[in-house]
């Protein structure tokens, strides 16, 4: 594409540019090449405007800015906002794709985007849609998983992955909108099918992120001005604020009466290799609905992925099959064993998500609930002592073992939490070896237990010595199940 015409989506422009095909939108100097337009980005550490002299060296041949900028003989197009401007002239570049190709879906809320997200992408596969993911833990597309270091990426990676979707099949794309993706415009400039709001805490307050609660509150907002259909928690106290300025259509869900789509009668569901959920769906659509992961919280993130695809026009026996065969990759992750007992991995690896998993498994009455974990190196020692103190009041046994010691003495790290392991009398044993560890785990469990390997979740590497060694928990518990075998015929 000319590039005259390619800045035409900017306004009106300067004549005189000399055109030449764009060969790409960089907002990263040193990504420059020739032919690119660069575009200067304001951010919290650095301001792109004083590196337009690179990126003209370097043979940009415009460059996008929000102030007169020194740029030699390379063109400079003034905007008012180079972020909205990024996400503008990433759309074009890479062929508007979420007008076109792919229907993209949002997710905000404080907490359960990641759940909710894997939720309607199962269930929209059950029904034969192929379905990628851009969040927390990276962007999926089919089986590949594309590490990022946003829970919603800068404009332009937005842009680039879903034309990678669009072009290998993918017919939606659910997205976690995060509130400061809203805010810098990440998603800026195209419109969602479907926008969904989970819930509304405190969380993202301070330093860089949102000055206060008000801001916060009003950035997750933007996306019910960004979607043609918003399907909302009704029982939220500040659905009202997040609803402020909306222009989208208005779906609700909850367990009171009011709400367009109701559960009611939510119980536990505990089956070995199984823990999940079941309540009674009413209003929009009626059934009983079971989810494969397991708290009683979940079942407003489940309400939430069910009115999202109804709105979508997905059957309720797709519904129901997505929900029941649900994973999220490192989220109470089951993992399946031969014996009749419960294996989970999840990413836990603080005294607060440790709280939150083992009180919630809890609540399923195991025989035993065995917490393998360990704790990262060179952080605070006060959250090895809280994940101690936190294991040893829940769970009935503790297997001490390794995380990402880096730098530290993996030793060293679990005397650190014996500290708070010893203020409540737990019963636990160590072994350093996070290999070992997972096979002794393997060995010893009983019916009926359910054993929890917490730290790593979705990662699949240890960290040691400054070095990042290969380590998916999946691939080790199949090769210690297939040895085990091996070893007894």
């Amino acid at each position: 594409m000319l590039l005259s015409e390619f800045l035409r989506v900017l306004g009106e422009v300067e004549t005189g540019i000399t055109d030449r095909e764009v060969t790409d939108v960089v907002y990263d100097s040193r990504q420059a090449k020739p032919g690119c337009v660069f575009v200067c980005l304001r951010g919290s550490s650095s301001d792109g405007h004083n590196y337009v002299p690179q990126a003209a060296a370097a043979g940009a041949q415009a460059i996008v800015a929000e102030e007169p900028v020194d740029a030699g003989d390379v063109p400079v197009v003034i905007v008012p906002d180079t972020k909205a401007a990024l996400a503008v002239l990433s759309a074009k570049f890479f062929g508007n794709p979420a007008e076109r190709d792919i229907k993209v879906i949002g997710i905000t809320g404080t907490k359960g985007k990641t759940t909710t997200a894997y939720m309607v992408r199962s269930i929209l596969e059950a029904a034969g849609h192929k379905t990628g993911i851009i969040g927390t833990i990276g962007v999926q597309i089919g089986d590949t998983v594309i590490k990022t270091e946003n829970t919603t990426p800068q404009s332009y990676d937005v842009q680039k992955y879903l034309r990678q979707m669009a072009n290998e099949g993918c017919e939606y794309c659910v997205m976690e909108a995060s509130s400061i993706g809203l805010k810098d415009k990440r998603v800026y400039g195209f419109p969602f099918t479907v926008g969904v709001f989970t819930n509304f805490s405190e969380d993202h307050i301070g330093g860089v992120e949102h000055k206060d609660m008000q801001e916060y509150m009003e950035s997750k907002a933007l996306l019910f001005s960004m979607c043609k259909t918003g399907v909302m928690n009704l029982d939220d106290p500040n659905l009202e604020g997040i609803l402020r300025g909306h222009t989208c259509e208005v779906k609700t869900f909850g367990f009171g009466k009011e709400a367009w789509l109701r559960g009611a009668d939510c119980r536990h569901l505990n089956r070995p290799g199984f823990l999940g959920i079941a309540f009674e769906v009413s209003g929009a659509m009626n059934f009983t609905a079971e989810v494969g992961i397991p708290g009683k919280f979940n079942a407003y993130n489940a309400l939430a992925a069910i009115g999202c695809c109804h709105v979508l026009g997905v059957p309720e026996s797709a519904v129901k099959r997505g929900l029941s065969t649900v994973k999220v990759k490192g989220r109470i992750e089951p993992v399946p064993v031969p014996g009749n007992y419960t294996l989970l991995l999840d990413y836990a690896h603080n005294g607060v998500g440790m709280e939150n998993i083992l009180t919630t498994l809890r609540e399923y009455d195991p025989h035993r609930l065995i917490c393998m974990f360990g704790a990262g190196g060179n952080r605070p020692k006060i959250r090895r002592y809280e994940m101690g103190e936190v294991s040893g009041k829940l769970a009935d046994l503790s297997v001490l073992t390794a995380d990402n010691s880096r730098f530290e003495n993996v030793n060293d790290i679990i005397e650190d939490i014996k500290v708070g392991m010893a203020k409540t009398g737990g019963e636990y044993i160590t072994i350093p070896d996070r290999r070992e560890a997972i096979r002794w785990c393997l060995e010893n469990a009983e019916d009926g237990d359910i054993v929890v390997l917490a730290g790593k979740g979705h990662e699949d590497y240890q960290e040691i010595e400054g070095k990042k060694y290969p380590f998916d928990e999946r691939v080790v518990i199949q090769e210690l199940l297939d040895s085990m075998k091996s070893e007894n015929t």
